[in-house]
């Protein structure tokens, strides 16, 4: 590590975009709408005495690099998703999500306003394919989907409060078998779902993405994707989304994506999550049909799926102390007990198929046998929630389900009634996260997507950091302390999601990182930056650096640093930023690099400790929580990784 810095107080826009003038590009100013300029009349040519300026005399003239980091959450169900409705949330729709996202303040169905604190500059409402719609439809009595015979009985039990439509609901998710088939209802919903989104879609000021969820539950097991179109009403209405009933398999899924494109002359990703708990299945060295992984299918999953949700509110998905027992900061929310359907216990055999840092070393692996890399993803967060309400602040937390709004009992509540299950998972399990991050020139549906398909992104487990991360080979020290760090970055290396370029002289790579404290959040403990590589023989590495460290502490003989220590107070769900850094930047060189090893190299960003959710739930409602209730969180940012390919 050759410098560190933490600085008390810098300019936003030092650190999040270089460059003084573009206030829109903080997270603060982000908020505010960009309201269109009418085109300012030609300028009138200088006075004969006065020479023209040169053309290039402005630095930023022929500048095209991204500017802005937008906020967003790509992962939100509306009462059109059946398990959101039957769960309680029968009144907000995706035109309710949208226009909470966008800072209105809208109406919970328990009678409660409520309004995000920071307005989001992006959302994706992502309703489950599978019955997409069913139970809003039943509930207004809608005369087409009432011809079916199940639809029917589904209305009439889930009016006499009999929970037979959820079990048969997922059920039928495992077996792949279709309860309910109505193509002309299923155009219907389709038709109002994509013009919805365009409805409140404003170009500059609100990207209102359309989407769904495919949800893929092989054996119980998570293989679930959302899907994003970078197009409006007139491609995305032209098909009806591609369901786990009728195919679980993934390459399905890529193959209609393609078809999609073909046809339409659209595009679209997907985006797994929760593989957290996916029974091992999510990342696996194998294809569908249990044969070794080749080089198509490698790049057909490197080309549908550019990124992964890495943390959520059913656990975080980074790395976990199985894999990792050396970081000290694995076991983060984690869910390691069951696979999604709380069925099977979890097998120690699961871990390395379910975790991001593992898939990927996988990669690694899997492109030095096939010559494709399937695992190079980048990163972002989402929240999952199916209340309609993209939050994931700890002190404004409204649970992934309508009936985990905040209340004295809802810790304790079972995320599912216990039925037949043979394990249990409740509310206080639940992690308030997580947020999207994309380094984007406007906010359009098209510059975030695209920003999405070349993986300059991160995840936040909630908090709204400004990260940058550049790879290169001739950053030095002084780089860190530029006040055009974004050019600096640009100009000399590559962004997170990059692929570092040969070195012809076989130095070691520089790295180029800057983290700015959310402004209305917690100060930064710390930045690490996690290589993974692999060796000569084959064998896959890990390790965790502390490249900057706020407080003036450094990193001792053994590798360890001292903790930050903690200001919370848990009684009163308050904290201080009496220690921490506003901003932590540094350029780093790695000390063990080999020329002739593929390796990955991704940032984590530590906040200093803060109150849990639970520890707001506890001060509002004068709760004495158990001892195994987490009453402090020490949230972070995972961005996407730069890849070294000999």
């Amino acid at each position: 590590m050759k410098l560190q810095i933490a600085v008390a107080a810098l300019s936003l826009s030092l650190l999040a975009c270089g460059d003084e003038s573009d206030a829109t590009s903080s997270p603060v100013a982000s908020e505010t709408p960009v309201v269109a300029q009418s085109a300012a009349p030609a300028a009138a040519p200088p006075p004969e005495n006065e020479p023209a300026q040169p053309d290039d005399y402005s630095p930023y003239a022929g500048d095209d690099f991204p500017r802005r980091v937008l906020w967003g959450d790509t992962h939100v169900h509306s009462h059109l998703s059946l398990d959101a409705n039957i769960s309680g949330n029968k009144s907000l729709s995706p035109t309710d999500a949208f226009r909470f996202a966008r800072g209105e303040a809208v109406e919970t169905p328990n009678g409660t306003t409520v309004k995000l604190r920071r307005p989001l500059d992006f959302l994706v409402v992502s309703d489950h394919a599978e019955y997409l719609g069913v139970m809003e439809g039943l509930t207004r009595g809608d005369e087409e989907l009432l011809q079916d015979e199940t639809a029917r009985r589904w209305g009439d039990q889930l009016a006499r409060g009999d929970p037979t439509p959820m079990s048969e609901f997922s059920r039928s998710l495992s077996t792949g078998e279709k309860l309910i088939t109505n193509p002309l209802f299923e155009q219907s919903v389709w038709k109002r779902v994509v013009e919805g989104a365009d409805a409140q879609n404003t170009p500059g000021v609100f990207t209102a993405f359309i989407g769904y969820e495919w949800t893929s539950m092989p054996m119980g097991n998570n293989l679930h994707r959302v899907v994003i179109f970078r197009d409006g009403a007139e491609r995305t209405s032209q098909v009806l989304p591609f369901s786990a009933l009728d195919s679980d398999k993934p390459e399905d899924l890529w193959a209609y994506l393609a078809k999609y494109e073909e046809d339409t002359g659209g595009q679209a990703i997907a985006i797994p999550h929760n593989s957290n708990i996916s029974g091992g299945m999510m990342f696996q060295e194998i294809m569908s049909d249990g044969k070794p992984m080749d080089r198509a299918y490698a790049e057909a999953r490197a080309r549908w799926e550019p990124l992964v949700e890495a943390t959520q509110v059913k656990g975080d998905s980074e790395a976990h102390p199985f894999l990792s027992p050396d970081d000290e900061f694995a076991d983060y929310e984690s869910w390691d007990k069951t696979n999604i359907s709380f069925s099977i216990p979890h097998q120690d055999e699961w871990f390395a198929g379910e975790y991001v840092r593992s898939a990927l070393k996988l990669g690694l692996g899997l492109e030095a046998e096939t010559g494709a890399n399937p695992y190079r993803f980048g990163l972002i967060g989402s929240t999952d929630s199916h209340t309609s309400l993209a939050t994931a602040d700890e002190n404004d937390y409204w649970g992934k389900f309508t009936g985990a709004n905040p209340s004295r009992e809802r810790w304790k509540r079972p995320l599912v009634p216990a039925g037949d299950l043979p394990y249990l998972t409740y509310e206080w399990q639940m992690a308030a996260s997580g947020y999207a991050a994309v380094w984007a020139a406007e906010n359009t549906r098209e510059a975030i997507f695209d920003a999405m398909r070349r993986r300059e992104t991160y995840a936040t487990t909630g908090p709204r950091m400004t990260v940058r991360f550049f790879g290169g080979w001739s950053f030095d020290d002084q780089d860190a302390v530029k006040p055009d760090l974004a050019k600096t970055g640009y100009e000399n290396g590559v962004p997170m999601g990059g692929v570092l370029p040969e070195n012809p002289d076989g130095a070691a790579p520089r790295f180029l990182v800057s983290a700015l404290k959310d402004p209305d959040g917690a100060n930064l403990d710390r930045i690490q930056i996690i290589k993974g590589w692999r060796d000569a023989e084959g064998e896959l590495h890990e390790k965790v650096f502390n490249v900057a460290l706020s407080d003036g502490r450094v990193v001792g003989p053994d590798g360890k640093v001292p903790l930050v220590g903690s200001t919370v107070d848990v009684e009163g769900a308050t904290y201080d930023n009496s220690i921490g850094a506003a901003q932590l930047t540094t350029v780093w060189q790695d000390p063990g690099f080999d020329p002739n090893e593929r390796a990955f190299y991704y940032v984590r960003v530590l906040e200093i400790p803060t109150p849990r959710w639970t520890t707001y739930d506890a001060a509002i409602y004068d709760i004495d929580l158990p001892e195994e209730v987490p009453r402090t969180t020490q949230e972070r940012a995972y961005t996407s990784a730069i890849w070294y390919t000999p």
